[in-house]
């Protein structure tokens, strides 16, 4: 396995390939250069027929605050990062290869999984939560709707759930993620690789091909499917709404620490 800047992987002699998010310091937000390398470590598992078992983990407070919200890098220059932009993956892309990738998948989230991190995390087969953990999807008030992963979300909380929680960007904490059914089971934060380690023992126990095919004919069942040209056209759509006035007001309030423009609260 490789290993990035932004992303840090391994594999040991039993087949488990872990990748932890490797930006503390901005409570692991990802970028497009964590995109890339994340997008190239699922394809490389996929085909790997050694690795047996998917494991993402965040360095440091946080499993992954979302996404980076316009920050300066001096290290790279603007014309770097515009054609990172454009050629490199989208979230959506990573979330799609994720979700479909031939082999058990867990996350195990502590801190903060926001946004585009949490839309990740429903695409694994298990989640495991420290109890500080926090969930949101927040992008309504940054002013845009976040469609290319709105059938991620769908798939892992359900209509009614999503309706509050889409609508509102409000956080829920790690209780309220395991009553609802995205948290599948709940420990002390310092636990979590031990309970990560417990079920990745289990996982183990049940034989490569017969997972392959068993989530096969499992991602056949779910509706709605995900497919590559659905995603291609709710992405054209999430451009132009990211590049809209309120999209703009919602990043400058976010900057400013304050609340939005179109927020209204009681007199």
């Amino acid at each position: 396995m490789s290993a990035d800047a932004t992303i840090l992987t391994s594999m040991d002699a039993r087949g488990v390939a872990i990748l932890r998010f490797n930006r503390p310091d901005k409570a692991n937000s990802y970028d497009q250069y964590m995109l890339d390398a994340l997008a190239a470590w699922i394809e490389q598992c996929r085909d790997d027929a050694a690795v047996r078992v998917l494991l993402l983990r965040g360095e440091g407070k946080h499993f992954s605050a979302g996404a980076a919200i316009a920050e300066p890098d001096e290290a790279r220059s603007v014309a770097d990062v515009a054609r990172r932009r454009i050629a490199g993956v989208g979230i959506a892309d990573v979330c799609a290869s994720l979700d479909a990738i031939p082999k058990p998948t867990i996350a195990a989230v502590q801190g903060a999984c926001i946004g585009g991190a949490l839309a990740l995390a429903c695409c694994c087969d298990v989640v495991i939560a420290g109890r500080d953990a926090s969930f949101a999807i927040p992008e309504v008030r940054l002013g845009f709707a976040p469609g290319p992963l709105i059938p991620f979300f769908l798939r892992a909380l359900g209509y009614r759930v999503l309706r509050r929680y889409l609508l509102s960007g409000e956080r829920f904490l790690a209780q309220e993620a395991h009553r609802i059914g995205l948290v599948h089971e709940l420990c002390e934060t310092d636990a979590l690789d031990q309970r990560a380690e417990a079920m990745i023992d289990e996982m183990l126990m049940a034989a490569p091909g017969a997972v392959a095919r068993a989530k096969q004919v499992l991602r056949a069942q779910v509706t709605p499917a995900i497919s590559a040209d659905a995603l291609r056209k709710l992405q054209v759509a999430f451009k132009a709404a990211a590049r809209s006035d309120e999209a703009a007001e919602g990043r400058r309030s976010f900057k400013e620490k304050r609340k939005p423009s179109w927020y209204r609260g009681r007199e």
